[in-house]
């Protein structure tokens, strides 16, 4: 008898996903440099409007593009890269999944930003026009959110590792209720940063391969040292094991969304798939953060060094949406059935 083969499936991204992320390079290559970090909070954000970027979720009734969070993996990536400022997650991720009708979303003339479940602060709210602001969840149910206007707001700056991702912490004096549920929309967050933090990763290894190759000690460039080739290594197999997650968690994620009643279709393991994006992707950005630090050595952490933005970017969005530790936690969780007797 003939052998029958199995189908096979392609992962790749596919042409227009990745033309869409190199125009979203481009864009942030001449109108977000590493300069722009240093003075303005929300470089390239218009002509970032002006490609669609903000209208990639969005519903194509609202004037957006009704794409899918896969088909904004490698765009967002590239965010990530250039070390994007602003609440750039929340507004092209998050509102478009809670707030799919508001006006001029998909123009990005209305920027949101998100404070989740206990989280400790809203990023970049003072540059929002819109906050949401999530209930905490109740005997693992969704407790809902609501959405607060600029200014009903009172914002209170926290301390944060990262100047261009401030944190505020919110309080209110009136707010409207969301009738959308939240999970779906903080685990489509939680995807998007993660593939933001690959795009932090391979920025940081990209420049410290590149000092490695020019700085010379001893005679020879670093980077022919074992010591040095085999952490920055480490850093592209992290990358490298994280990128496919993300993915993954993308596609999981969309076969999630609500229906038009609004009822969460139930798909296995979403939740461990988010999880699982979310603590690569964060150990991989921190993998190559320190790399790229020790790379650098003592210029690294310095205030005159563009490296600083891109270490400090590692660390926020690491924390961000659930650091490693919980999100690791709850994998384990998922793989024990809730027995975690043997997993202590």
């Amino acid at each position: 008898m003939p052998s029958r083969e199995a189908p096979s499936m392609d992962f790749a991204f596919t042409p227009d996903q990745l033309a869409l992320a190199e125009t979203v390079r481009d864009v942030l290559t001449e109108h977000c440099p590493a300069s722009a970090l240093r003075s303005e909070r929300l470089p390239a954000w218009d002509r970032l409007a002006a490609v669609g970027f903000f209208g990639l979720l969005v519903p194509p009734e609202a004037d957006g593009l009704g794409l899918c969070l896969v088909d904004a993996l490698p765009a967002l990536e590239e965010t990530g890269r250039a070390c994007l400022p602003g609440p750039v997650v929340e507004t092209a991720v998050v509102a478009p999944y809670l707030l799919p009708g508001v006006p001029k979303l998909a123009s990005g003339a209305v920027r949101v930003s998100v404070v989740p479940p206990g989280g400790a602060g809203a990023p970049d709210a003072d540059l929002a026009d819109l906050i949401v602001v999530a209930a905490p969840s109740t005997r693992g149910r969704d407790g809902g959110a609501v959405v607060v206007g600029r200014e009903a707001a009172r914002l209170r700056p926290l301390p944060g590792p990262d100047p261009c991702r401030r944190l505020s912490e919110v309080t209110y004096t009136e707010s409207t209720p969301l009738d959308r549920p939240l999970a779906p929309a903080l685990r489509a967050a939680t995807v998007a940063t993660a593939a933001q933090l690959i795009g932090v990763a391979r920025r940081l290894l990209e420049v410290s391969v590149a000092y490695a190759r020019s700085r010379r000690q001893f005679g020879a460039p670093i980077g022919s040292f074992q010591a040095v080739k085999h952490r920055l290594a480490d850093v592209a197999v992290a990358v490298a094991f994280a990128a496919p997650l993300v993915h993954r968690a993308a596609l999981a994620v969309e076969a999630a969304v609500p229906d038009a009643g609004l009822e969460v279709r139930a798909v296995p393991d979403v939740g461990r798939d988010v999880s699982a994006a979310k603590a690569a992707a964060g150990e991989a950005a921190d993998l190559a953060a320190r790399a790229a630090l020790q790379t650098h050595g003592a210029i690294g952490y310095t205030e005159e060094l563009d490296l600083r933005f891109w270490l400090a970017r590692a660390w926020s969005l690491s924390a961000a949406y659930g650091g490693a530790a919980e999100h690791r936690a709850r994998i384990r969780e998922a793989l024990a059935g809730g027995d975690l007797r043997r997993y202590p």
